[in-house]
């Protein structure tokens, strides 16, 4: 009979590659508001300007720790009315382990802001249905097109062609 499990103690000889980690420590709301100077609504299909917005910054505890901020703002006018206006800052912290100085700014601001959008999405839809609005449903959001979207912004404002 052969033991194939792996060794208790792994040695330094074993070299086995340790996967990159993504932890959620926590998330939650930063800020909300909600502004309601068009109630009651207009029977009409109002035209919704939508606002999407990531930040991340590393945290004061260190050891891999980092804010992840996803900011949505949406203001929704019919004609000549504001109906309503709501900004949310939603953020979660998030501990990587494993990561490689390459793959850390992609893992902040694609991974951590898709794991925070349904929360994010969530508040929003019942922030404007208790303003007396059917719940604002905001459609899946591409967090790798923002992402290369932002780069291409800042490498153009640096004067330097993206890579």
């Amino acid at each position: 009979m052969t033991d194939t499990s792996a060794p208790a103690n792994p040695t330094p000889d074993d070299k086995a590659p340790v996967a990159p980690s993504l932890r959620v420590l926590g998330q939650y709301v930063k800020d909300l508001s909600f502004e309601n100077p068009g109630h009651p609504p207009v029977q009409t299909q109002p035209n919704i300007d939508l606002g999407i917005d990531v930040g991340a910054a590393p945290h004061t505890d260190g050891n891999g720790i980092f804010e992840v901020s996803l900011k949505l703002s949406a203001k929704a006018v019919a004609g000549e009315t504001t109906l309503f206006i709501t900004e949310l800052d939603y953020a979660g912290l998030f501990q990587l382990s494993n990561v490689t100085e390459k793959q850390i700014e992609p893992m902040l601001l694609i991974e951590c802001p898709r794991l925070l959008f349904p929360f994010a999405r969530r508040i929003i839809a019942e922030i404007t249905r208790e303003g007396g609005f059917p719940p604002l449903l905001i459609d899946p959001v591409d967090f790798v097109q923002l992402y290369q979207a932002q780069y291409r912004k800042a490498a153009e404002r640096a004067g330097t062609p993206p890579a």
